[in-house]
């Protein structure tokens, strides 16, 4: 029997059909080429809001505000990975996609064990800002024992259009890098967990400086 493998593909683009889009177009065809399933997530046309910290999710296991978080979060829960594209407003990933990440860790930090699912960000600009949004994705795998996919140059493409896209020749070869190189690591940790299982994670310590002691 064949082993299935699945990526989540998180379009934070409020353009479907846009310059991030087609970035996670060519890795998909990559991952699809290499065994991997996959499923694409359209967060950018979404109405999401921020976290409120009520910790409702903490109780209910879930977040209180019943939307496209919900929705992901138990396809998230069965991903061996996932890939988070964003373009770049102000040299930042956009508020929409921030928000929808917020809100999905948080949410299952409690019920969804992340522990060796893979990570990676892909970054559209038309020039600049790039790498500060890349780095501000990366940072939500770090914190949940994610290892984090990377290519042969930083994950990005440049354009103001999807047509621009097509002339940034080494951005689409990055993007195949990268759909070569999370098969690989989802196969491999998923061979080694088979073996030895996942690492243990500690969480009995916090660094609190507020409490009585």
């Amino acid at each position: 029997m064949n082993e299935t493998y699945k990526v989540l593909l998180v379009n934070g683009s409020p353009k479907i059909k846009g310059c991030t889009a087609r970035a996670l177009d060519e890795v998909e065809k990559t991952l699809h080429e290499n065994g991997i399933e996959t499923e694409r997530i359209e967060a950018g046309v979404k109405d999401i809001r921020g976290c409120i910290a009520c910790n409702y999710c903490r109780t209910h296991g879930k977040c209180v505000f019943n939307d496209l978080v919900n929705e992901t979060a138990p396809k998230f829960d069965e991903a061996d990975g996932i890939i988070v594209g964003s373009p770049v407003y102000y040299a930042g990933a956009n508020g929409q996609v921030l928000a929808f990440l917020d809100r999905l860790f948080y949410s299952t930090s409690g019920s969804i064990d992340c522990t060796m699912k893979v990570g990676a960000a892909v970054i559209s600009s038309r020039r600049a800002g790039s790498t500060s949004a890349f780095d501000e994705i990366n940072k939500y795998f770090t914190i949940r024992s994610m290892p984090v996919v990377s290519s042969s140059y930083w994950n990005e493409v440049h354009g103001f259009t999807a047509e621009d896209v097509e002339d940034d020749l080494e951005g689409l070869q990055t993007m195949r890098n990268l759909g070569r190189n999370m098969a690989f690591l989802i196969k491999a940790i998923r061979t080694q967990k088979t073996v030895e299982g996942l690492p243990k994670q500690e969480h009995e310590k916090w660094t609190n400086f507020h409490t009585e002691h």
